[in-house]
């Protein structure tokens, strides 16, 4: 199964996509990192944004998208830029898209660091390398 993992952050997307199972998986497409969409988006701008995050799924035959659970209320709440990409995500997806809450990822990493070696060293493209991982079997 090829999962990608989206992070959502601010008006990016940080992409990693794997193949495989937790106890060996490969990285594929490490070149593509992120999509973005800037801040008070036209039209044309969301269209863009959709086609080239789909046109990535479609070439990779990307099975499942994992995406982080946005925190509604509170300090770090999702603002307007993720919630109108998680919108356009759900809404024209060509895949499965599954949820996954921080606190889920933290005890996973717990349990499974030591099968993470080819986790990114920045923070973003890390947190992105969990959301799939997450999902694996």
């Amino acid at each position: 199964m090829i999962i990608s993992g989206l992070f959502l952050k601010a008006n990016e997307i940080r992409v990693v996509t794997l193949e495989g199972e937790r106890a060996s998986h490969l990285l594929i497409a490490p070149k593509v990192t992120k999509f973005s969409l800037l801040k008070n988006p036209t039209q044309a701008e969301v269209v863009v944004f959709h086609t080239n995050l789909n046109a990535y799924l479609q070439h990779h035959r990307v099975d499942k998208v994992v995406i982080n659970r946005r925190a509604t209320t509170g300090q770090g709440a999702g603002g307007a830029g993720t919630f109108l990409m998680e919108g356009v995500i759900l809404a024209t997806c060509p895949c499965e898209v599954e949820f996954v809450h921080p606190a889920t990822m933290r005890a996973t990493d717990k349990r499974h660091s030591e099968l993470k070696n080819g986790r990114p060293a920045t923070v973003d493209l890390g947190k992105a390398y969990d959301l799939a991982f997450e999902c694996l079997s």
